[in-house]
């Protein structure tokens, strides 16, 4: 697009917005900054990708658009929620390979999330009734979901063994090569919202006291494992992220958010991550914002590969963060969710279709998945 907003919107614009300029991501040569965010979708029955999700994402795509799919399990003990999507077995990579292939054919660059969602579960959702594992043995309690209507519980986890660790690093490190395999760009492993990786960085939850557990360089120990043991598998040119250091999803807080998030990014810069994409502070709980007296500038300036930012951005607010070179790309969740032609509108300063938060999670293949309407055609 060579910084117009050609290809858009049907014409072009002299002074394009700044989410809507060129960047090269990498290896990859992106049209303009607008990122889907990873969104669980809970439609993948049995934990297998299926067909919908082919139109779902290809009507989010646009040639030089980032996408980033939903989170995605790396092992049998990695559920926590209903009908999410796996990447362990052959069937899920081959049921995955239409819908990165569709994204592909519109020119699109498509990341999967991998993640673990640790002692966000119960025995209903692990193999054989076992209990969830975690870095700790402490209970979480209830919590509501983004829909402001389901009510996640769960069951008291078990504290992995510091032998056990190596298992779940491999279990990431497959799921990596996996992805590859679908077809997928890339990764982007899932270290943010409460989750496993999260459970082990954060201080209010990580209990530990073997090598894994403690001092923040112990309780980072675990994901840069995981990093280290995906860059070597798939290249850290096809590896991104995700972080959010000031969130307390799930009581996984931390008593220094700011030291974690520059000890983090000062990491990954020996690994070369081709991304770091880290939630805003304003975002401590799930959908709310929240104001924040943190920053994530300190991060954005220390992280050597590119920065993208989400949590609660609009139009404005994204091109105000670009402008001022706060980030380099922009995710946006619900309202991509909502708006599958999200950078169209944004081009041309169009109203936005509302999100319908009770049909996030319905196990629906069309019913607030992919019937949100698309701007009619402004020939």
């Amino acid at each position: 697009m060579g910084g117009k907003v050609q290809g858009q919107n049907g014409g072009s614009a002299e002074a394009p917005i700044p989410l809507l300029t060129s960047y090269t991501l990498g290896k990859f040569q992106l049209s303009h900054r607008v990122v889907l965010a990873p969104l669980t979708r809970q439609r993948s029955w049995n934990n297998v990708p299926q067909p919908h999700a082919i139109l779902y994402y290809s009507q989010r795509t646009t040639k030089g658009g980032l996408l980033i799919a939903e989170a995605t399990g790396v092992s049998d003990t990695a559920q926590g929620y209903p009908q999410t999507p796996g990447i362990w077995t052959k069937e899920q990579v081959e049921a995955w390979k239409p819908i990165v292939d569709a994204v592909h054919a519109k020119g699109g660059i498509f990341f999967c999330q991998i993640w673990h969602v640790g002692r966000v579960s119960n025995t209903g959702f692990q193999p054989n009734g076992q209990a969830p594992i975690s870095c700790t043995d402490k209970l979480l309690t209830p919590q509501t979901r983004s829909n402001s209507i389901d009510v996640a519980q769960f069951s008291t986890p078990r504290r992995l063994t510091t032998e056990e660790i190596p298992q779940v690093v491999n279990d990431f490190r497959l799921a990596a090569r996996n992805a590859i395999e679908a077809g997928f760009d890339g990764v982007e492993i899932d270290g943010a919202h409460g989750y496993l990786l999260d459970q082990f960085m954060k201080d209010q939850v990580n209990d530990r006291t073997d090598k894994y557990g403690g001092s923040l360089e112990n309780r980072c120990r675990f994901p840069l494992e995981v990093v280290e043991a995906i860059v070597d598998e798939i290249g850290a040119d096809k590896v991104g992220i995700r972080l959010s250091p000031f969130a307390n999803y799930s009581e996984a807080g931390d008593s220094n958010p700011e030291a974690l998030g520059l000890y983090m990014v000062e990491s990954l810069n020996k690994y070369r991550v081709v991304y770091c994409h880290m939630v805003e502070p304003r975002m401590k709980t799930v959908g709310e914002k929240y104001e924040s007296p943190h920053s994530l500038l300190p991060m954005r300036k220390a992280f050597r590969g590119t920065f993208i930012v989400a949590g609660g951005y609009d139009r404005e607010d994204g091109n105000n963060a670009v402008a001022e070179n706060r980030a380099d790309l922009v995710a946006y969740g619900r309202v991509f969710l909502a708006n599958p032609d999200l950078p169209k509108r944004f081009a041309l300063n169009a109203p936005l279709n509302k999100y319908n938060k009770e049909t996030f999670y319905t196990p629906d293949p069309n019913v607030g998945y992919t019937d949100y309407p698309l701007l009619e055609d402004t020939e």
